[in-house]
This record gives C-alpha cells, structure tokens and sequence, in this order.
C-alpha cells in the first residue's frame, strides 16, 4: 500500500471519528430538536395565518359582493340588453374593495363580454364547476328559504391567485361572477413564510451554541476522567479526580477514585510479592553458586579418574558428573533471568562485525562442519559482544539440536538495522507450539521432563535482544524452523534509573538451551 493509500484510509476514518464524538452528537441532538419544534411551530403558525388571512380576505369580498349586487340589481330592467348587463357589472365592481364581476344571461348568449373589464375576465375564466354548482337550484325549505346561493372557489389564473364567486340575480335571470385578486394576500404570507424561515435558522444556530455550552458542561469533567484513565494506564497509581457535587459525574469520579485506590493497592501488594520473588530467586540462585562451584571441582577430578574406576561404578559418576553440569547452568541462567527482571542488566556495548561475532560464536562451540555461514563483512553494530554471542549459541544450538544440519545462518543489513536468520532443516515447530516458543520453562513435549536443556535458554536469548532494542521471532520456513533476530545498528540509550528493563514478552520453547 502507498503512503498516499495510507493517507487517504486514514483522513476519512479520522472524520467519522470526529463525527462520532460525543460533542458533535449533543450538537446534532440539539439541533434536530430545534429543528423539529422550530418547523413544527413554524408549520402551524403558517397555516393558521393563511387560513385566517385567506378567509378574511375572500368574506370581505363575497359580503361586499353580495350587497353591492342586491343595491344595483333593482336598477335592472326585466329582459335586460347586454348594455343593462354590462352597466350592472360595473356598478357591482365599483364598490371599493378592487374586483371585477362579469354578468352571463342564458337569453342573450351574444353578452359573453358583459364585464367590467372584458379584457381580462370573461365567463370563460369562470370554472365550469362553479358554473354548474350557481346553475343548479337547491330545494326550498324552512331550513333553506331560497333556491340559488353565493358559491366561491380558489383558482389560479395564469399565475395568479383570485377567489371567484357567483350567484344568480334573480332566480330565471342573469348570472354574476366575481374576481377577486389574492396577490396582496400571498405577497403577505410570503412575507410571514420568510419571516418563520429566518426565525427556524435563527432557533437552530441558538440551539447548536446552547447545545455547545451544554456539551463543554458536561464533557469537562468527561475529558478530565479521560485523562485521569490514562495516566492511571500510564502507570501514574496515585491519580485522583477531584470530587465536586452530588450529581452522576460526581458519583463516576468517586466511583475512579475509588478504583484508583484499591488498584493502588492490589499493585502494591503483587509488586512487592513479585520483588520478593525475584530476591528469593537471586538469593538461592547464589547461595547455590558456593557449592556448585566446589561440586563443580569435585567431578571433573571425579570425570579424569572415571575410567580408572570400578566399571560399576563409573555410570553413576558419569550421571553426577552431566547433572551437577546442568544444576550449574541452570543456576546461572537463573541468576541471569534474575537480572533481567530487576532491571540491573547492563550492556557493555562495543562496535563489532557480526559476521566475526558469529564466527568466533560457532568455532568456539566446533559447530563449523555442520554450519552453512551467509554474512558479509563489513556490517558493524554497537552491541554486546557477550550478550549476542549468547544469543547466537542458543539460536543455533537449538537448530542443531533440534532441527538438524545443515543450519543456515544468514546475516543482511536493512536499513538501519541487521537481521540474522537461522534456519535448520528439521520437521519445524508444532503450529499449537509457536505462540510458547519464548514462554520460561515450556517444552513442546511434556514428557521430555528430564531433557538436557531447562527451558530458559531462549527467553534469556529474547531477553538479551530486547535490551539492544531488537526481538527474535519463530517461524517456519519452506524446511524447517526459522528464528529471525533483528537488531538495531545502535542499542537505544538506557532505561531511567530505577526503570525496570523491558521483560521479554515470550521466554523458552520446548527444551532448547544451547548455552
């Protein structure tokens, strides 16, 4: 994958993060609420004026209809003409309140243009519903006294609105139709609709900055117990949150100080059992030195004299002679496992060639004939000498041990830093056994109990890469195990005083001490 691949995988997962935090959904709670009530209020508000100003407007109008047609329609003669028709538009329309009215006569067909405007209005422009419900007479009764009523409908022509209404003038006579223009009315509501649009935005911005001020309210003291959590991860035990009011954050900060202690407390304890531990350890460890050490004397004088002695008796001198060997190794490396864990394990760093590190590694263990050595010279590294020659007898032992020869060591540098593969040519490690390679004192085969190695040789080999700031890691190959130690050209500089080393993740596999 590119470095531009990488940027742009992680930018978006950045934003949805950013999108996802608590501040930005308080602001989008707010403001969806906000935006509801504002819309909901502002809905009603718009609809309730529309009715109110629509229906105000267009009862004016049909009322002054109404009346100026019954002043004006006793001027009408019987059989009226199409002039009498046209005069009594005019008059109908003259009343104030600005509409046109257009008079229709079943008898005189030939007066379509009887209006008091013909230019802009005719009984064309009448709906033909409206037509058809003013025709239609309704039966009388004591409820209903007349026939023929004042009807009206909305509509709008070429754009615009009008209300129309009509009704007969006299039952068998003419017909009056009114136009009665709305724009004044919409250009009033479009005014209210602006109004409440700017009052909604104006709600939203207010609900987002209160939703701000609650959001910082509420995750200051959230921020502050985010902070606390880490330093207390970070290992900071003696982290309290200050405690103010009795409301639920105050009992979440009671609640962390609360774990704080008892987790002070617990690691204190594990602490000091762990460092009680290591100095029982150290402590046997060395005071088993003193007899080994004259243990160790006694049986090599007992190994020159063995063939001298009684051939009964010479196995079991050879059998104390191998294990007081083992108990002393594993006496050291118990000592060595001890200094890592106190952290007092120093390195005693010098620039070296790998390759004659290894080499002086496998010609002091006679390891030369079954050892295939791919390794440049010329690759110096500030390391231990002793540390690394170490680990290069446990990786390599361990193949011939285990793995079989031919083992191929093979050193490259990348970068900065140099890489060491030792690989055997064996059967390779169980699948279920490589994630314990590294772990102290396990071995593949639990039956195995009593084999030559103690399990610690490979997590003391970890241990001494680690405090160059490198790791060893286990696989297998296309034949084979393959252990990779990778180090850095220069160690890193050392742990603060009283720091503990870094411990080795994994320790021992299987029985492979070659130390």
């Amino acid at each position: 994958m590119t470095d531009h691949q990488t940027t742009a995988r992680r930018f978006p997962a950045a934003r949805w993060r950013r999108l996802r935090s608590l501040r930005v959904r308080l602001i989008a709670v707010f403001a969806a609420v906000a935006l509801l009530a504002a819309v909901s209020a502002s809905g009603i508000a718009y609809w309730l004026n529309r009715d109110a100003v629509l229906k105000r407007a267009q009862d004016t109008a049909l009322n002054d209809f109404r009346v100026s047609l019954s002043r004006n329609v006793s001027e009408l003669p019987l059989n009226a003409a199409c002039p009498e028709l046209a005069a009594l538009a005019s008059n109908v329309a003259s009343s104030g309140l600005s509409y046109d009215v257009v008079v229709f006569d079943p008898a005189h067909p030939e007066c379509a243009a009887a209006s008091s405007d013909p230019t802009r209005f005719t009984l064309a422009d009448v709906p033909a519903a409206l037509q058809s419900t003013v025709a239609k007479p309704r039966e009388v009764s004591e409820s209903n006294p007349y026939p023929y009523h004042l009807y009206w409908q909305r509509q709008n022509l070429e754009g615009r609105p009008f209300v129309i209404g009509g009704t007969k003038v006299v039952p068998g006579g003419p017909t009056a139709y009114m136009f009665k223009s709305l724009e004044n009315e919409r250009a009033d509501l479009n005014t209210l609709g602006w109004s409440l649009a700017i009052a909604t935005l104006l709600a939203l911005i207010g609900s987002a900055l209160l939703a701000q001020a609650a959001s910082a309210t509420v995750l200051r003291p959230v921020k502050r117990l985010g902070d606390a959590a880490r330093r207390l991860g970070e290992g900071h035990l003696d982290t309290r949150l200050e405690v103010d009011g009795s409301d639920e954050l105050a009992d979440l900060a009671r609640t962390f100080n609360r774990t704080a202690e008892q987790l002070h407390e617990q690691v204190e304890e594990l602490s000091a059992r762990e460092a009680q531990s290591r100095r029982f350890v150290a402590d046997m460890s060395h005071e088993l030195r003193t007899p080994l050490t004259a243990m160790t004397a006694v049986t090599d004088i007992l190994e020159d004299e063995a063939e001298s002695l009684d051939p009964m008796i010479e196995p079991a001198v050879r059998l104390v002679v191998s294990e007081t060997r083992r108990l002393s190794d594993l006496v050291e490396n118990l000592m060595e496992v001890t200094r890592f864990d106190a952290g007092t394990a120093k390195l005693v760093a010098d620039e070296v060639d790998v390759a004659d590190l290894i080499m002086s590694c496998i010609d002091g263990r006679a390891w030369y004939d079954a050892v295939e050595l791919d390794a440049p010279r010329g690759v110096l590294a500030v390391v231990d000498p002793r540390r690394l020659d170490v680990v290069f007898a446990n990786l390599i032992g361990n193949a011939l041990k285990h793995g079989g020869s031919p083992v191929r060591v093979k050193v490259r540098q990348t970068g900065e830093s140099v890489v060491v593969e030792v690989s055997d040519s064996g059967p390779g490690i169980p699948e279920d056994v490589l994630p314990h390679v590294f772990d102290r004192f396990y071995k593949a085969d639990r039956g195995r109990a009593r084999s030559e190695g103690s399990g610690l040789g490979l997590s003391i080999a970890m241990a001494n890469a680690q405090i160059h700031g490198g790791t060893i890691t286990a696989a297998n190959g296309e034949v084979g195990a393959v252990f990779t130690l990778t180090l850095p050209l220069t160690p890193p500089p050392p742990p603060s005083a009283g720091g503990a080393e870094g411990r080795p993740a994994r320790d021992a596999a299987e029985d492979k001490d070659a130390t």
